[in-house]
């Protein structure tokens, strides 16, 4: 196997251990982005395992003097020679500089919506929290406290009172 592709699996396979998929999944909320974390999930397995067998593998190595002694040595130095002058290219990465400003760009949104997000979910836990203490409390509760919680409201009903309106 060439050094290229050994680098490329062993990249891939270290990738995969420091993937905390589970992590990432607890944060999926919906149930469409459940499958298509699935789908993401098992697609990476796949190509990670198809990096892992095809490239894992050293070549056997080719017996030159077993073919000297069938066909003959000349011939088979001819192609050893052959064999041997053959250069694989190096893989030159020209998708990643592509696509990197546009990944980084991704993950800058990703950031300022995962705090939008919990300072959302922190209002909404206070306002939870509010309202099962309203509720606990309503039964016993008097206009006056609820009043002084909400002094909004007590605006808007001593201005009807007083403009005598009613609500009819």
């Amino acid at each position: 196997m060439s050094g290229a592709g050994k680098k490329v699996a062993d990249v891939a396979f270290k990738a995969s251990k420091s993937i905390n998929w589970d992590g990432m999944a607890k944060m999926i909320v919906s149930e469409e982005a459940r499958r298509e974390f699935a789908t993401l999930r098992r697609a990476f397995d796949e190509v990670n395992t198809t990096l892992q067998t095809k490239f894992s593998q050293e070549p056997e190595p080719i017996d030159w003097e077993y073919y000297r002694k069938g066909i003959g040595s000349r011939l088979v130095d001819m192609y050893k020679e052959a064999y041997e002058s053959v250069e694989i290219p190096k893989y030159v990465d020209k998708v990643t500089p592509e696509y990197k400003p546009k990944f980084d760009s991704l993950l800058v949104e990703l950031k300022e919506a995962e705090q939008k997000s919990l300072k959302e979910s922190e209002r909404l836990e206070k306002e939870i929290a509010e309202v099962r203490e309203l509720k606990e409390k309503l039964s016993t509760m008097t206009a006056d406290e609820y009043f002084a919680k909400h002094p909004e409201l007590k605006k808007k009903f001593d201005d009807e009172i007083r403009n005598d309106y009613w609500g009819y």
